[in-house]
């Protein structure tokens, strides 16, 4: 069996859009250098399976993530397509490289939590929406639009459960800046389908309407698809995933795979929900990457279906 049978539940949305995270998000732990030619053809594949939304890259330093030393060379590589393909900005030099290559879409990534923030940008909680503000302004001054990564929205594990009256206080700050949409991260895959109705809830209470949000789900405690189905049961129409659940966060040792693409496309493909993704074609790209990677995929659609193929 190659797709599942399709049975259509009325109160959930009738499409929805992937926003594929694999070549930033997914291979930004990889400790072997992955070559930039191989980078871009995983882009390339990923776009002829189907993808609309192909977050390619980081302009963070070097030295903290150096999987992604190569952004500015595979954005070239990748030619006049590039530019409709977000990448993540740390700061205003990250804006400077991402607006000297003509891009139109980028993305800040902050924290929920106090120790995170420290870890991870070396500013408090507060003092991470003043490094981002005059990034944000100067991208929407220049006609780029901005979307807001926020993590340890579910848990930290420094500093254990995060309330989520003050998840929502650190979105809407996001928000208030100017992101139009923000991303709800579980860095470390603890969250549950009761506390992502309630997170998500907890936002539309406090004026930010849910086509504002997206989600973003690690599978470290094999939840993510459950808590992808919760949010789609919310109205969430925006989901990150990485294509054979490549990833995880370098900040957050806990942190272990994301959500898999093809994991997520086959429970919408059964929904009758549409995506645009090629799954066979996906699931193609994602074997094709295992092989790359030296390691087969942590996808089950992956590993069922690749198998089937392999046959």
């Amino acid at each position: 069996m190659r797709q599942p049978q399709q049975v259509r539940r009325d109160h959930l949305p009738d499409r929805v859009r992937i926003w594929e995270v694999g070549p930033r998000d997914g291979l930004q732990n990889e400790q072997a250098l992955v070559p930039t030619e191989v980078k871009a053809e995983f882009i390339g594949r990923l776009v002829a399976a189907g993808h609309t939304t192909v977050e390619a890259t980081s302009f963070v330093h070097p030295r903290w993530v150096p999987q992604l030393a190569d952004a500015a060379e595979l954005l070239r590589l990748l030619g006049d397509s590039a530019t409709a393909m977000p990448v993540l900005v740390p700061n205003e030099r990250g804006l400077d490289r991402a607006l000297e290559l003509g891009m139109r879409h980028i993305a800040v990534f902050a924290s929920a939590t106090e120790t995170f923030a420290q870890r991870n940008l070396n500013r408090s909680l507060d003092d991470q929406f003043a490094m981002f503000e005059p990034t944000v302004r100067r991208a929407l001054g220049e006609g780029l639009d901005v979307r807001g990564y926020l993590s340890m929205c579910f848990g930290d594990p420094w500093e254990g459960e995060v309330p989520i009256g003050q998840v929502v206080e650190a979105g809407r700050r996001l928000l208030d800046l100017g992101c139009w949409q923000l991303s709800l991260g579980d860095t470390i895959g603890v969250g549950t389908p009761g506390h992502v109705t309630e997170l998500v809830a907890a936002f539309g209470a406090a004026g930010v309407p849910v086509d504002r949000l997206a989600v973003h789900f690690h599978d470290t405690y094999g939840q993510a698809l459950a808590n992808a189905y919760a949010a789609l049961e919310c109205g969430v129409t925006t989901f990150d995933a990485s294509a054979g659940g490549l990833g995880g966060c370098p900040y957050a040792e806990s942190a272990t795979g994301n959500l898999a693409t093809e994991d997520l496309v086959w429970m919408l493909d059964g929904l009758g929900i549409g995506t645009g993704v090629d799954l066979e074609r996906l699931v193609e790209t994602s074997v094709w990457m295992a092989r790359q990677l030296g390691r087969p995929s942590p996808s089950r659609v992956v590993q069922a279906l690749g198998a089937q193929s392999d046959a």
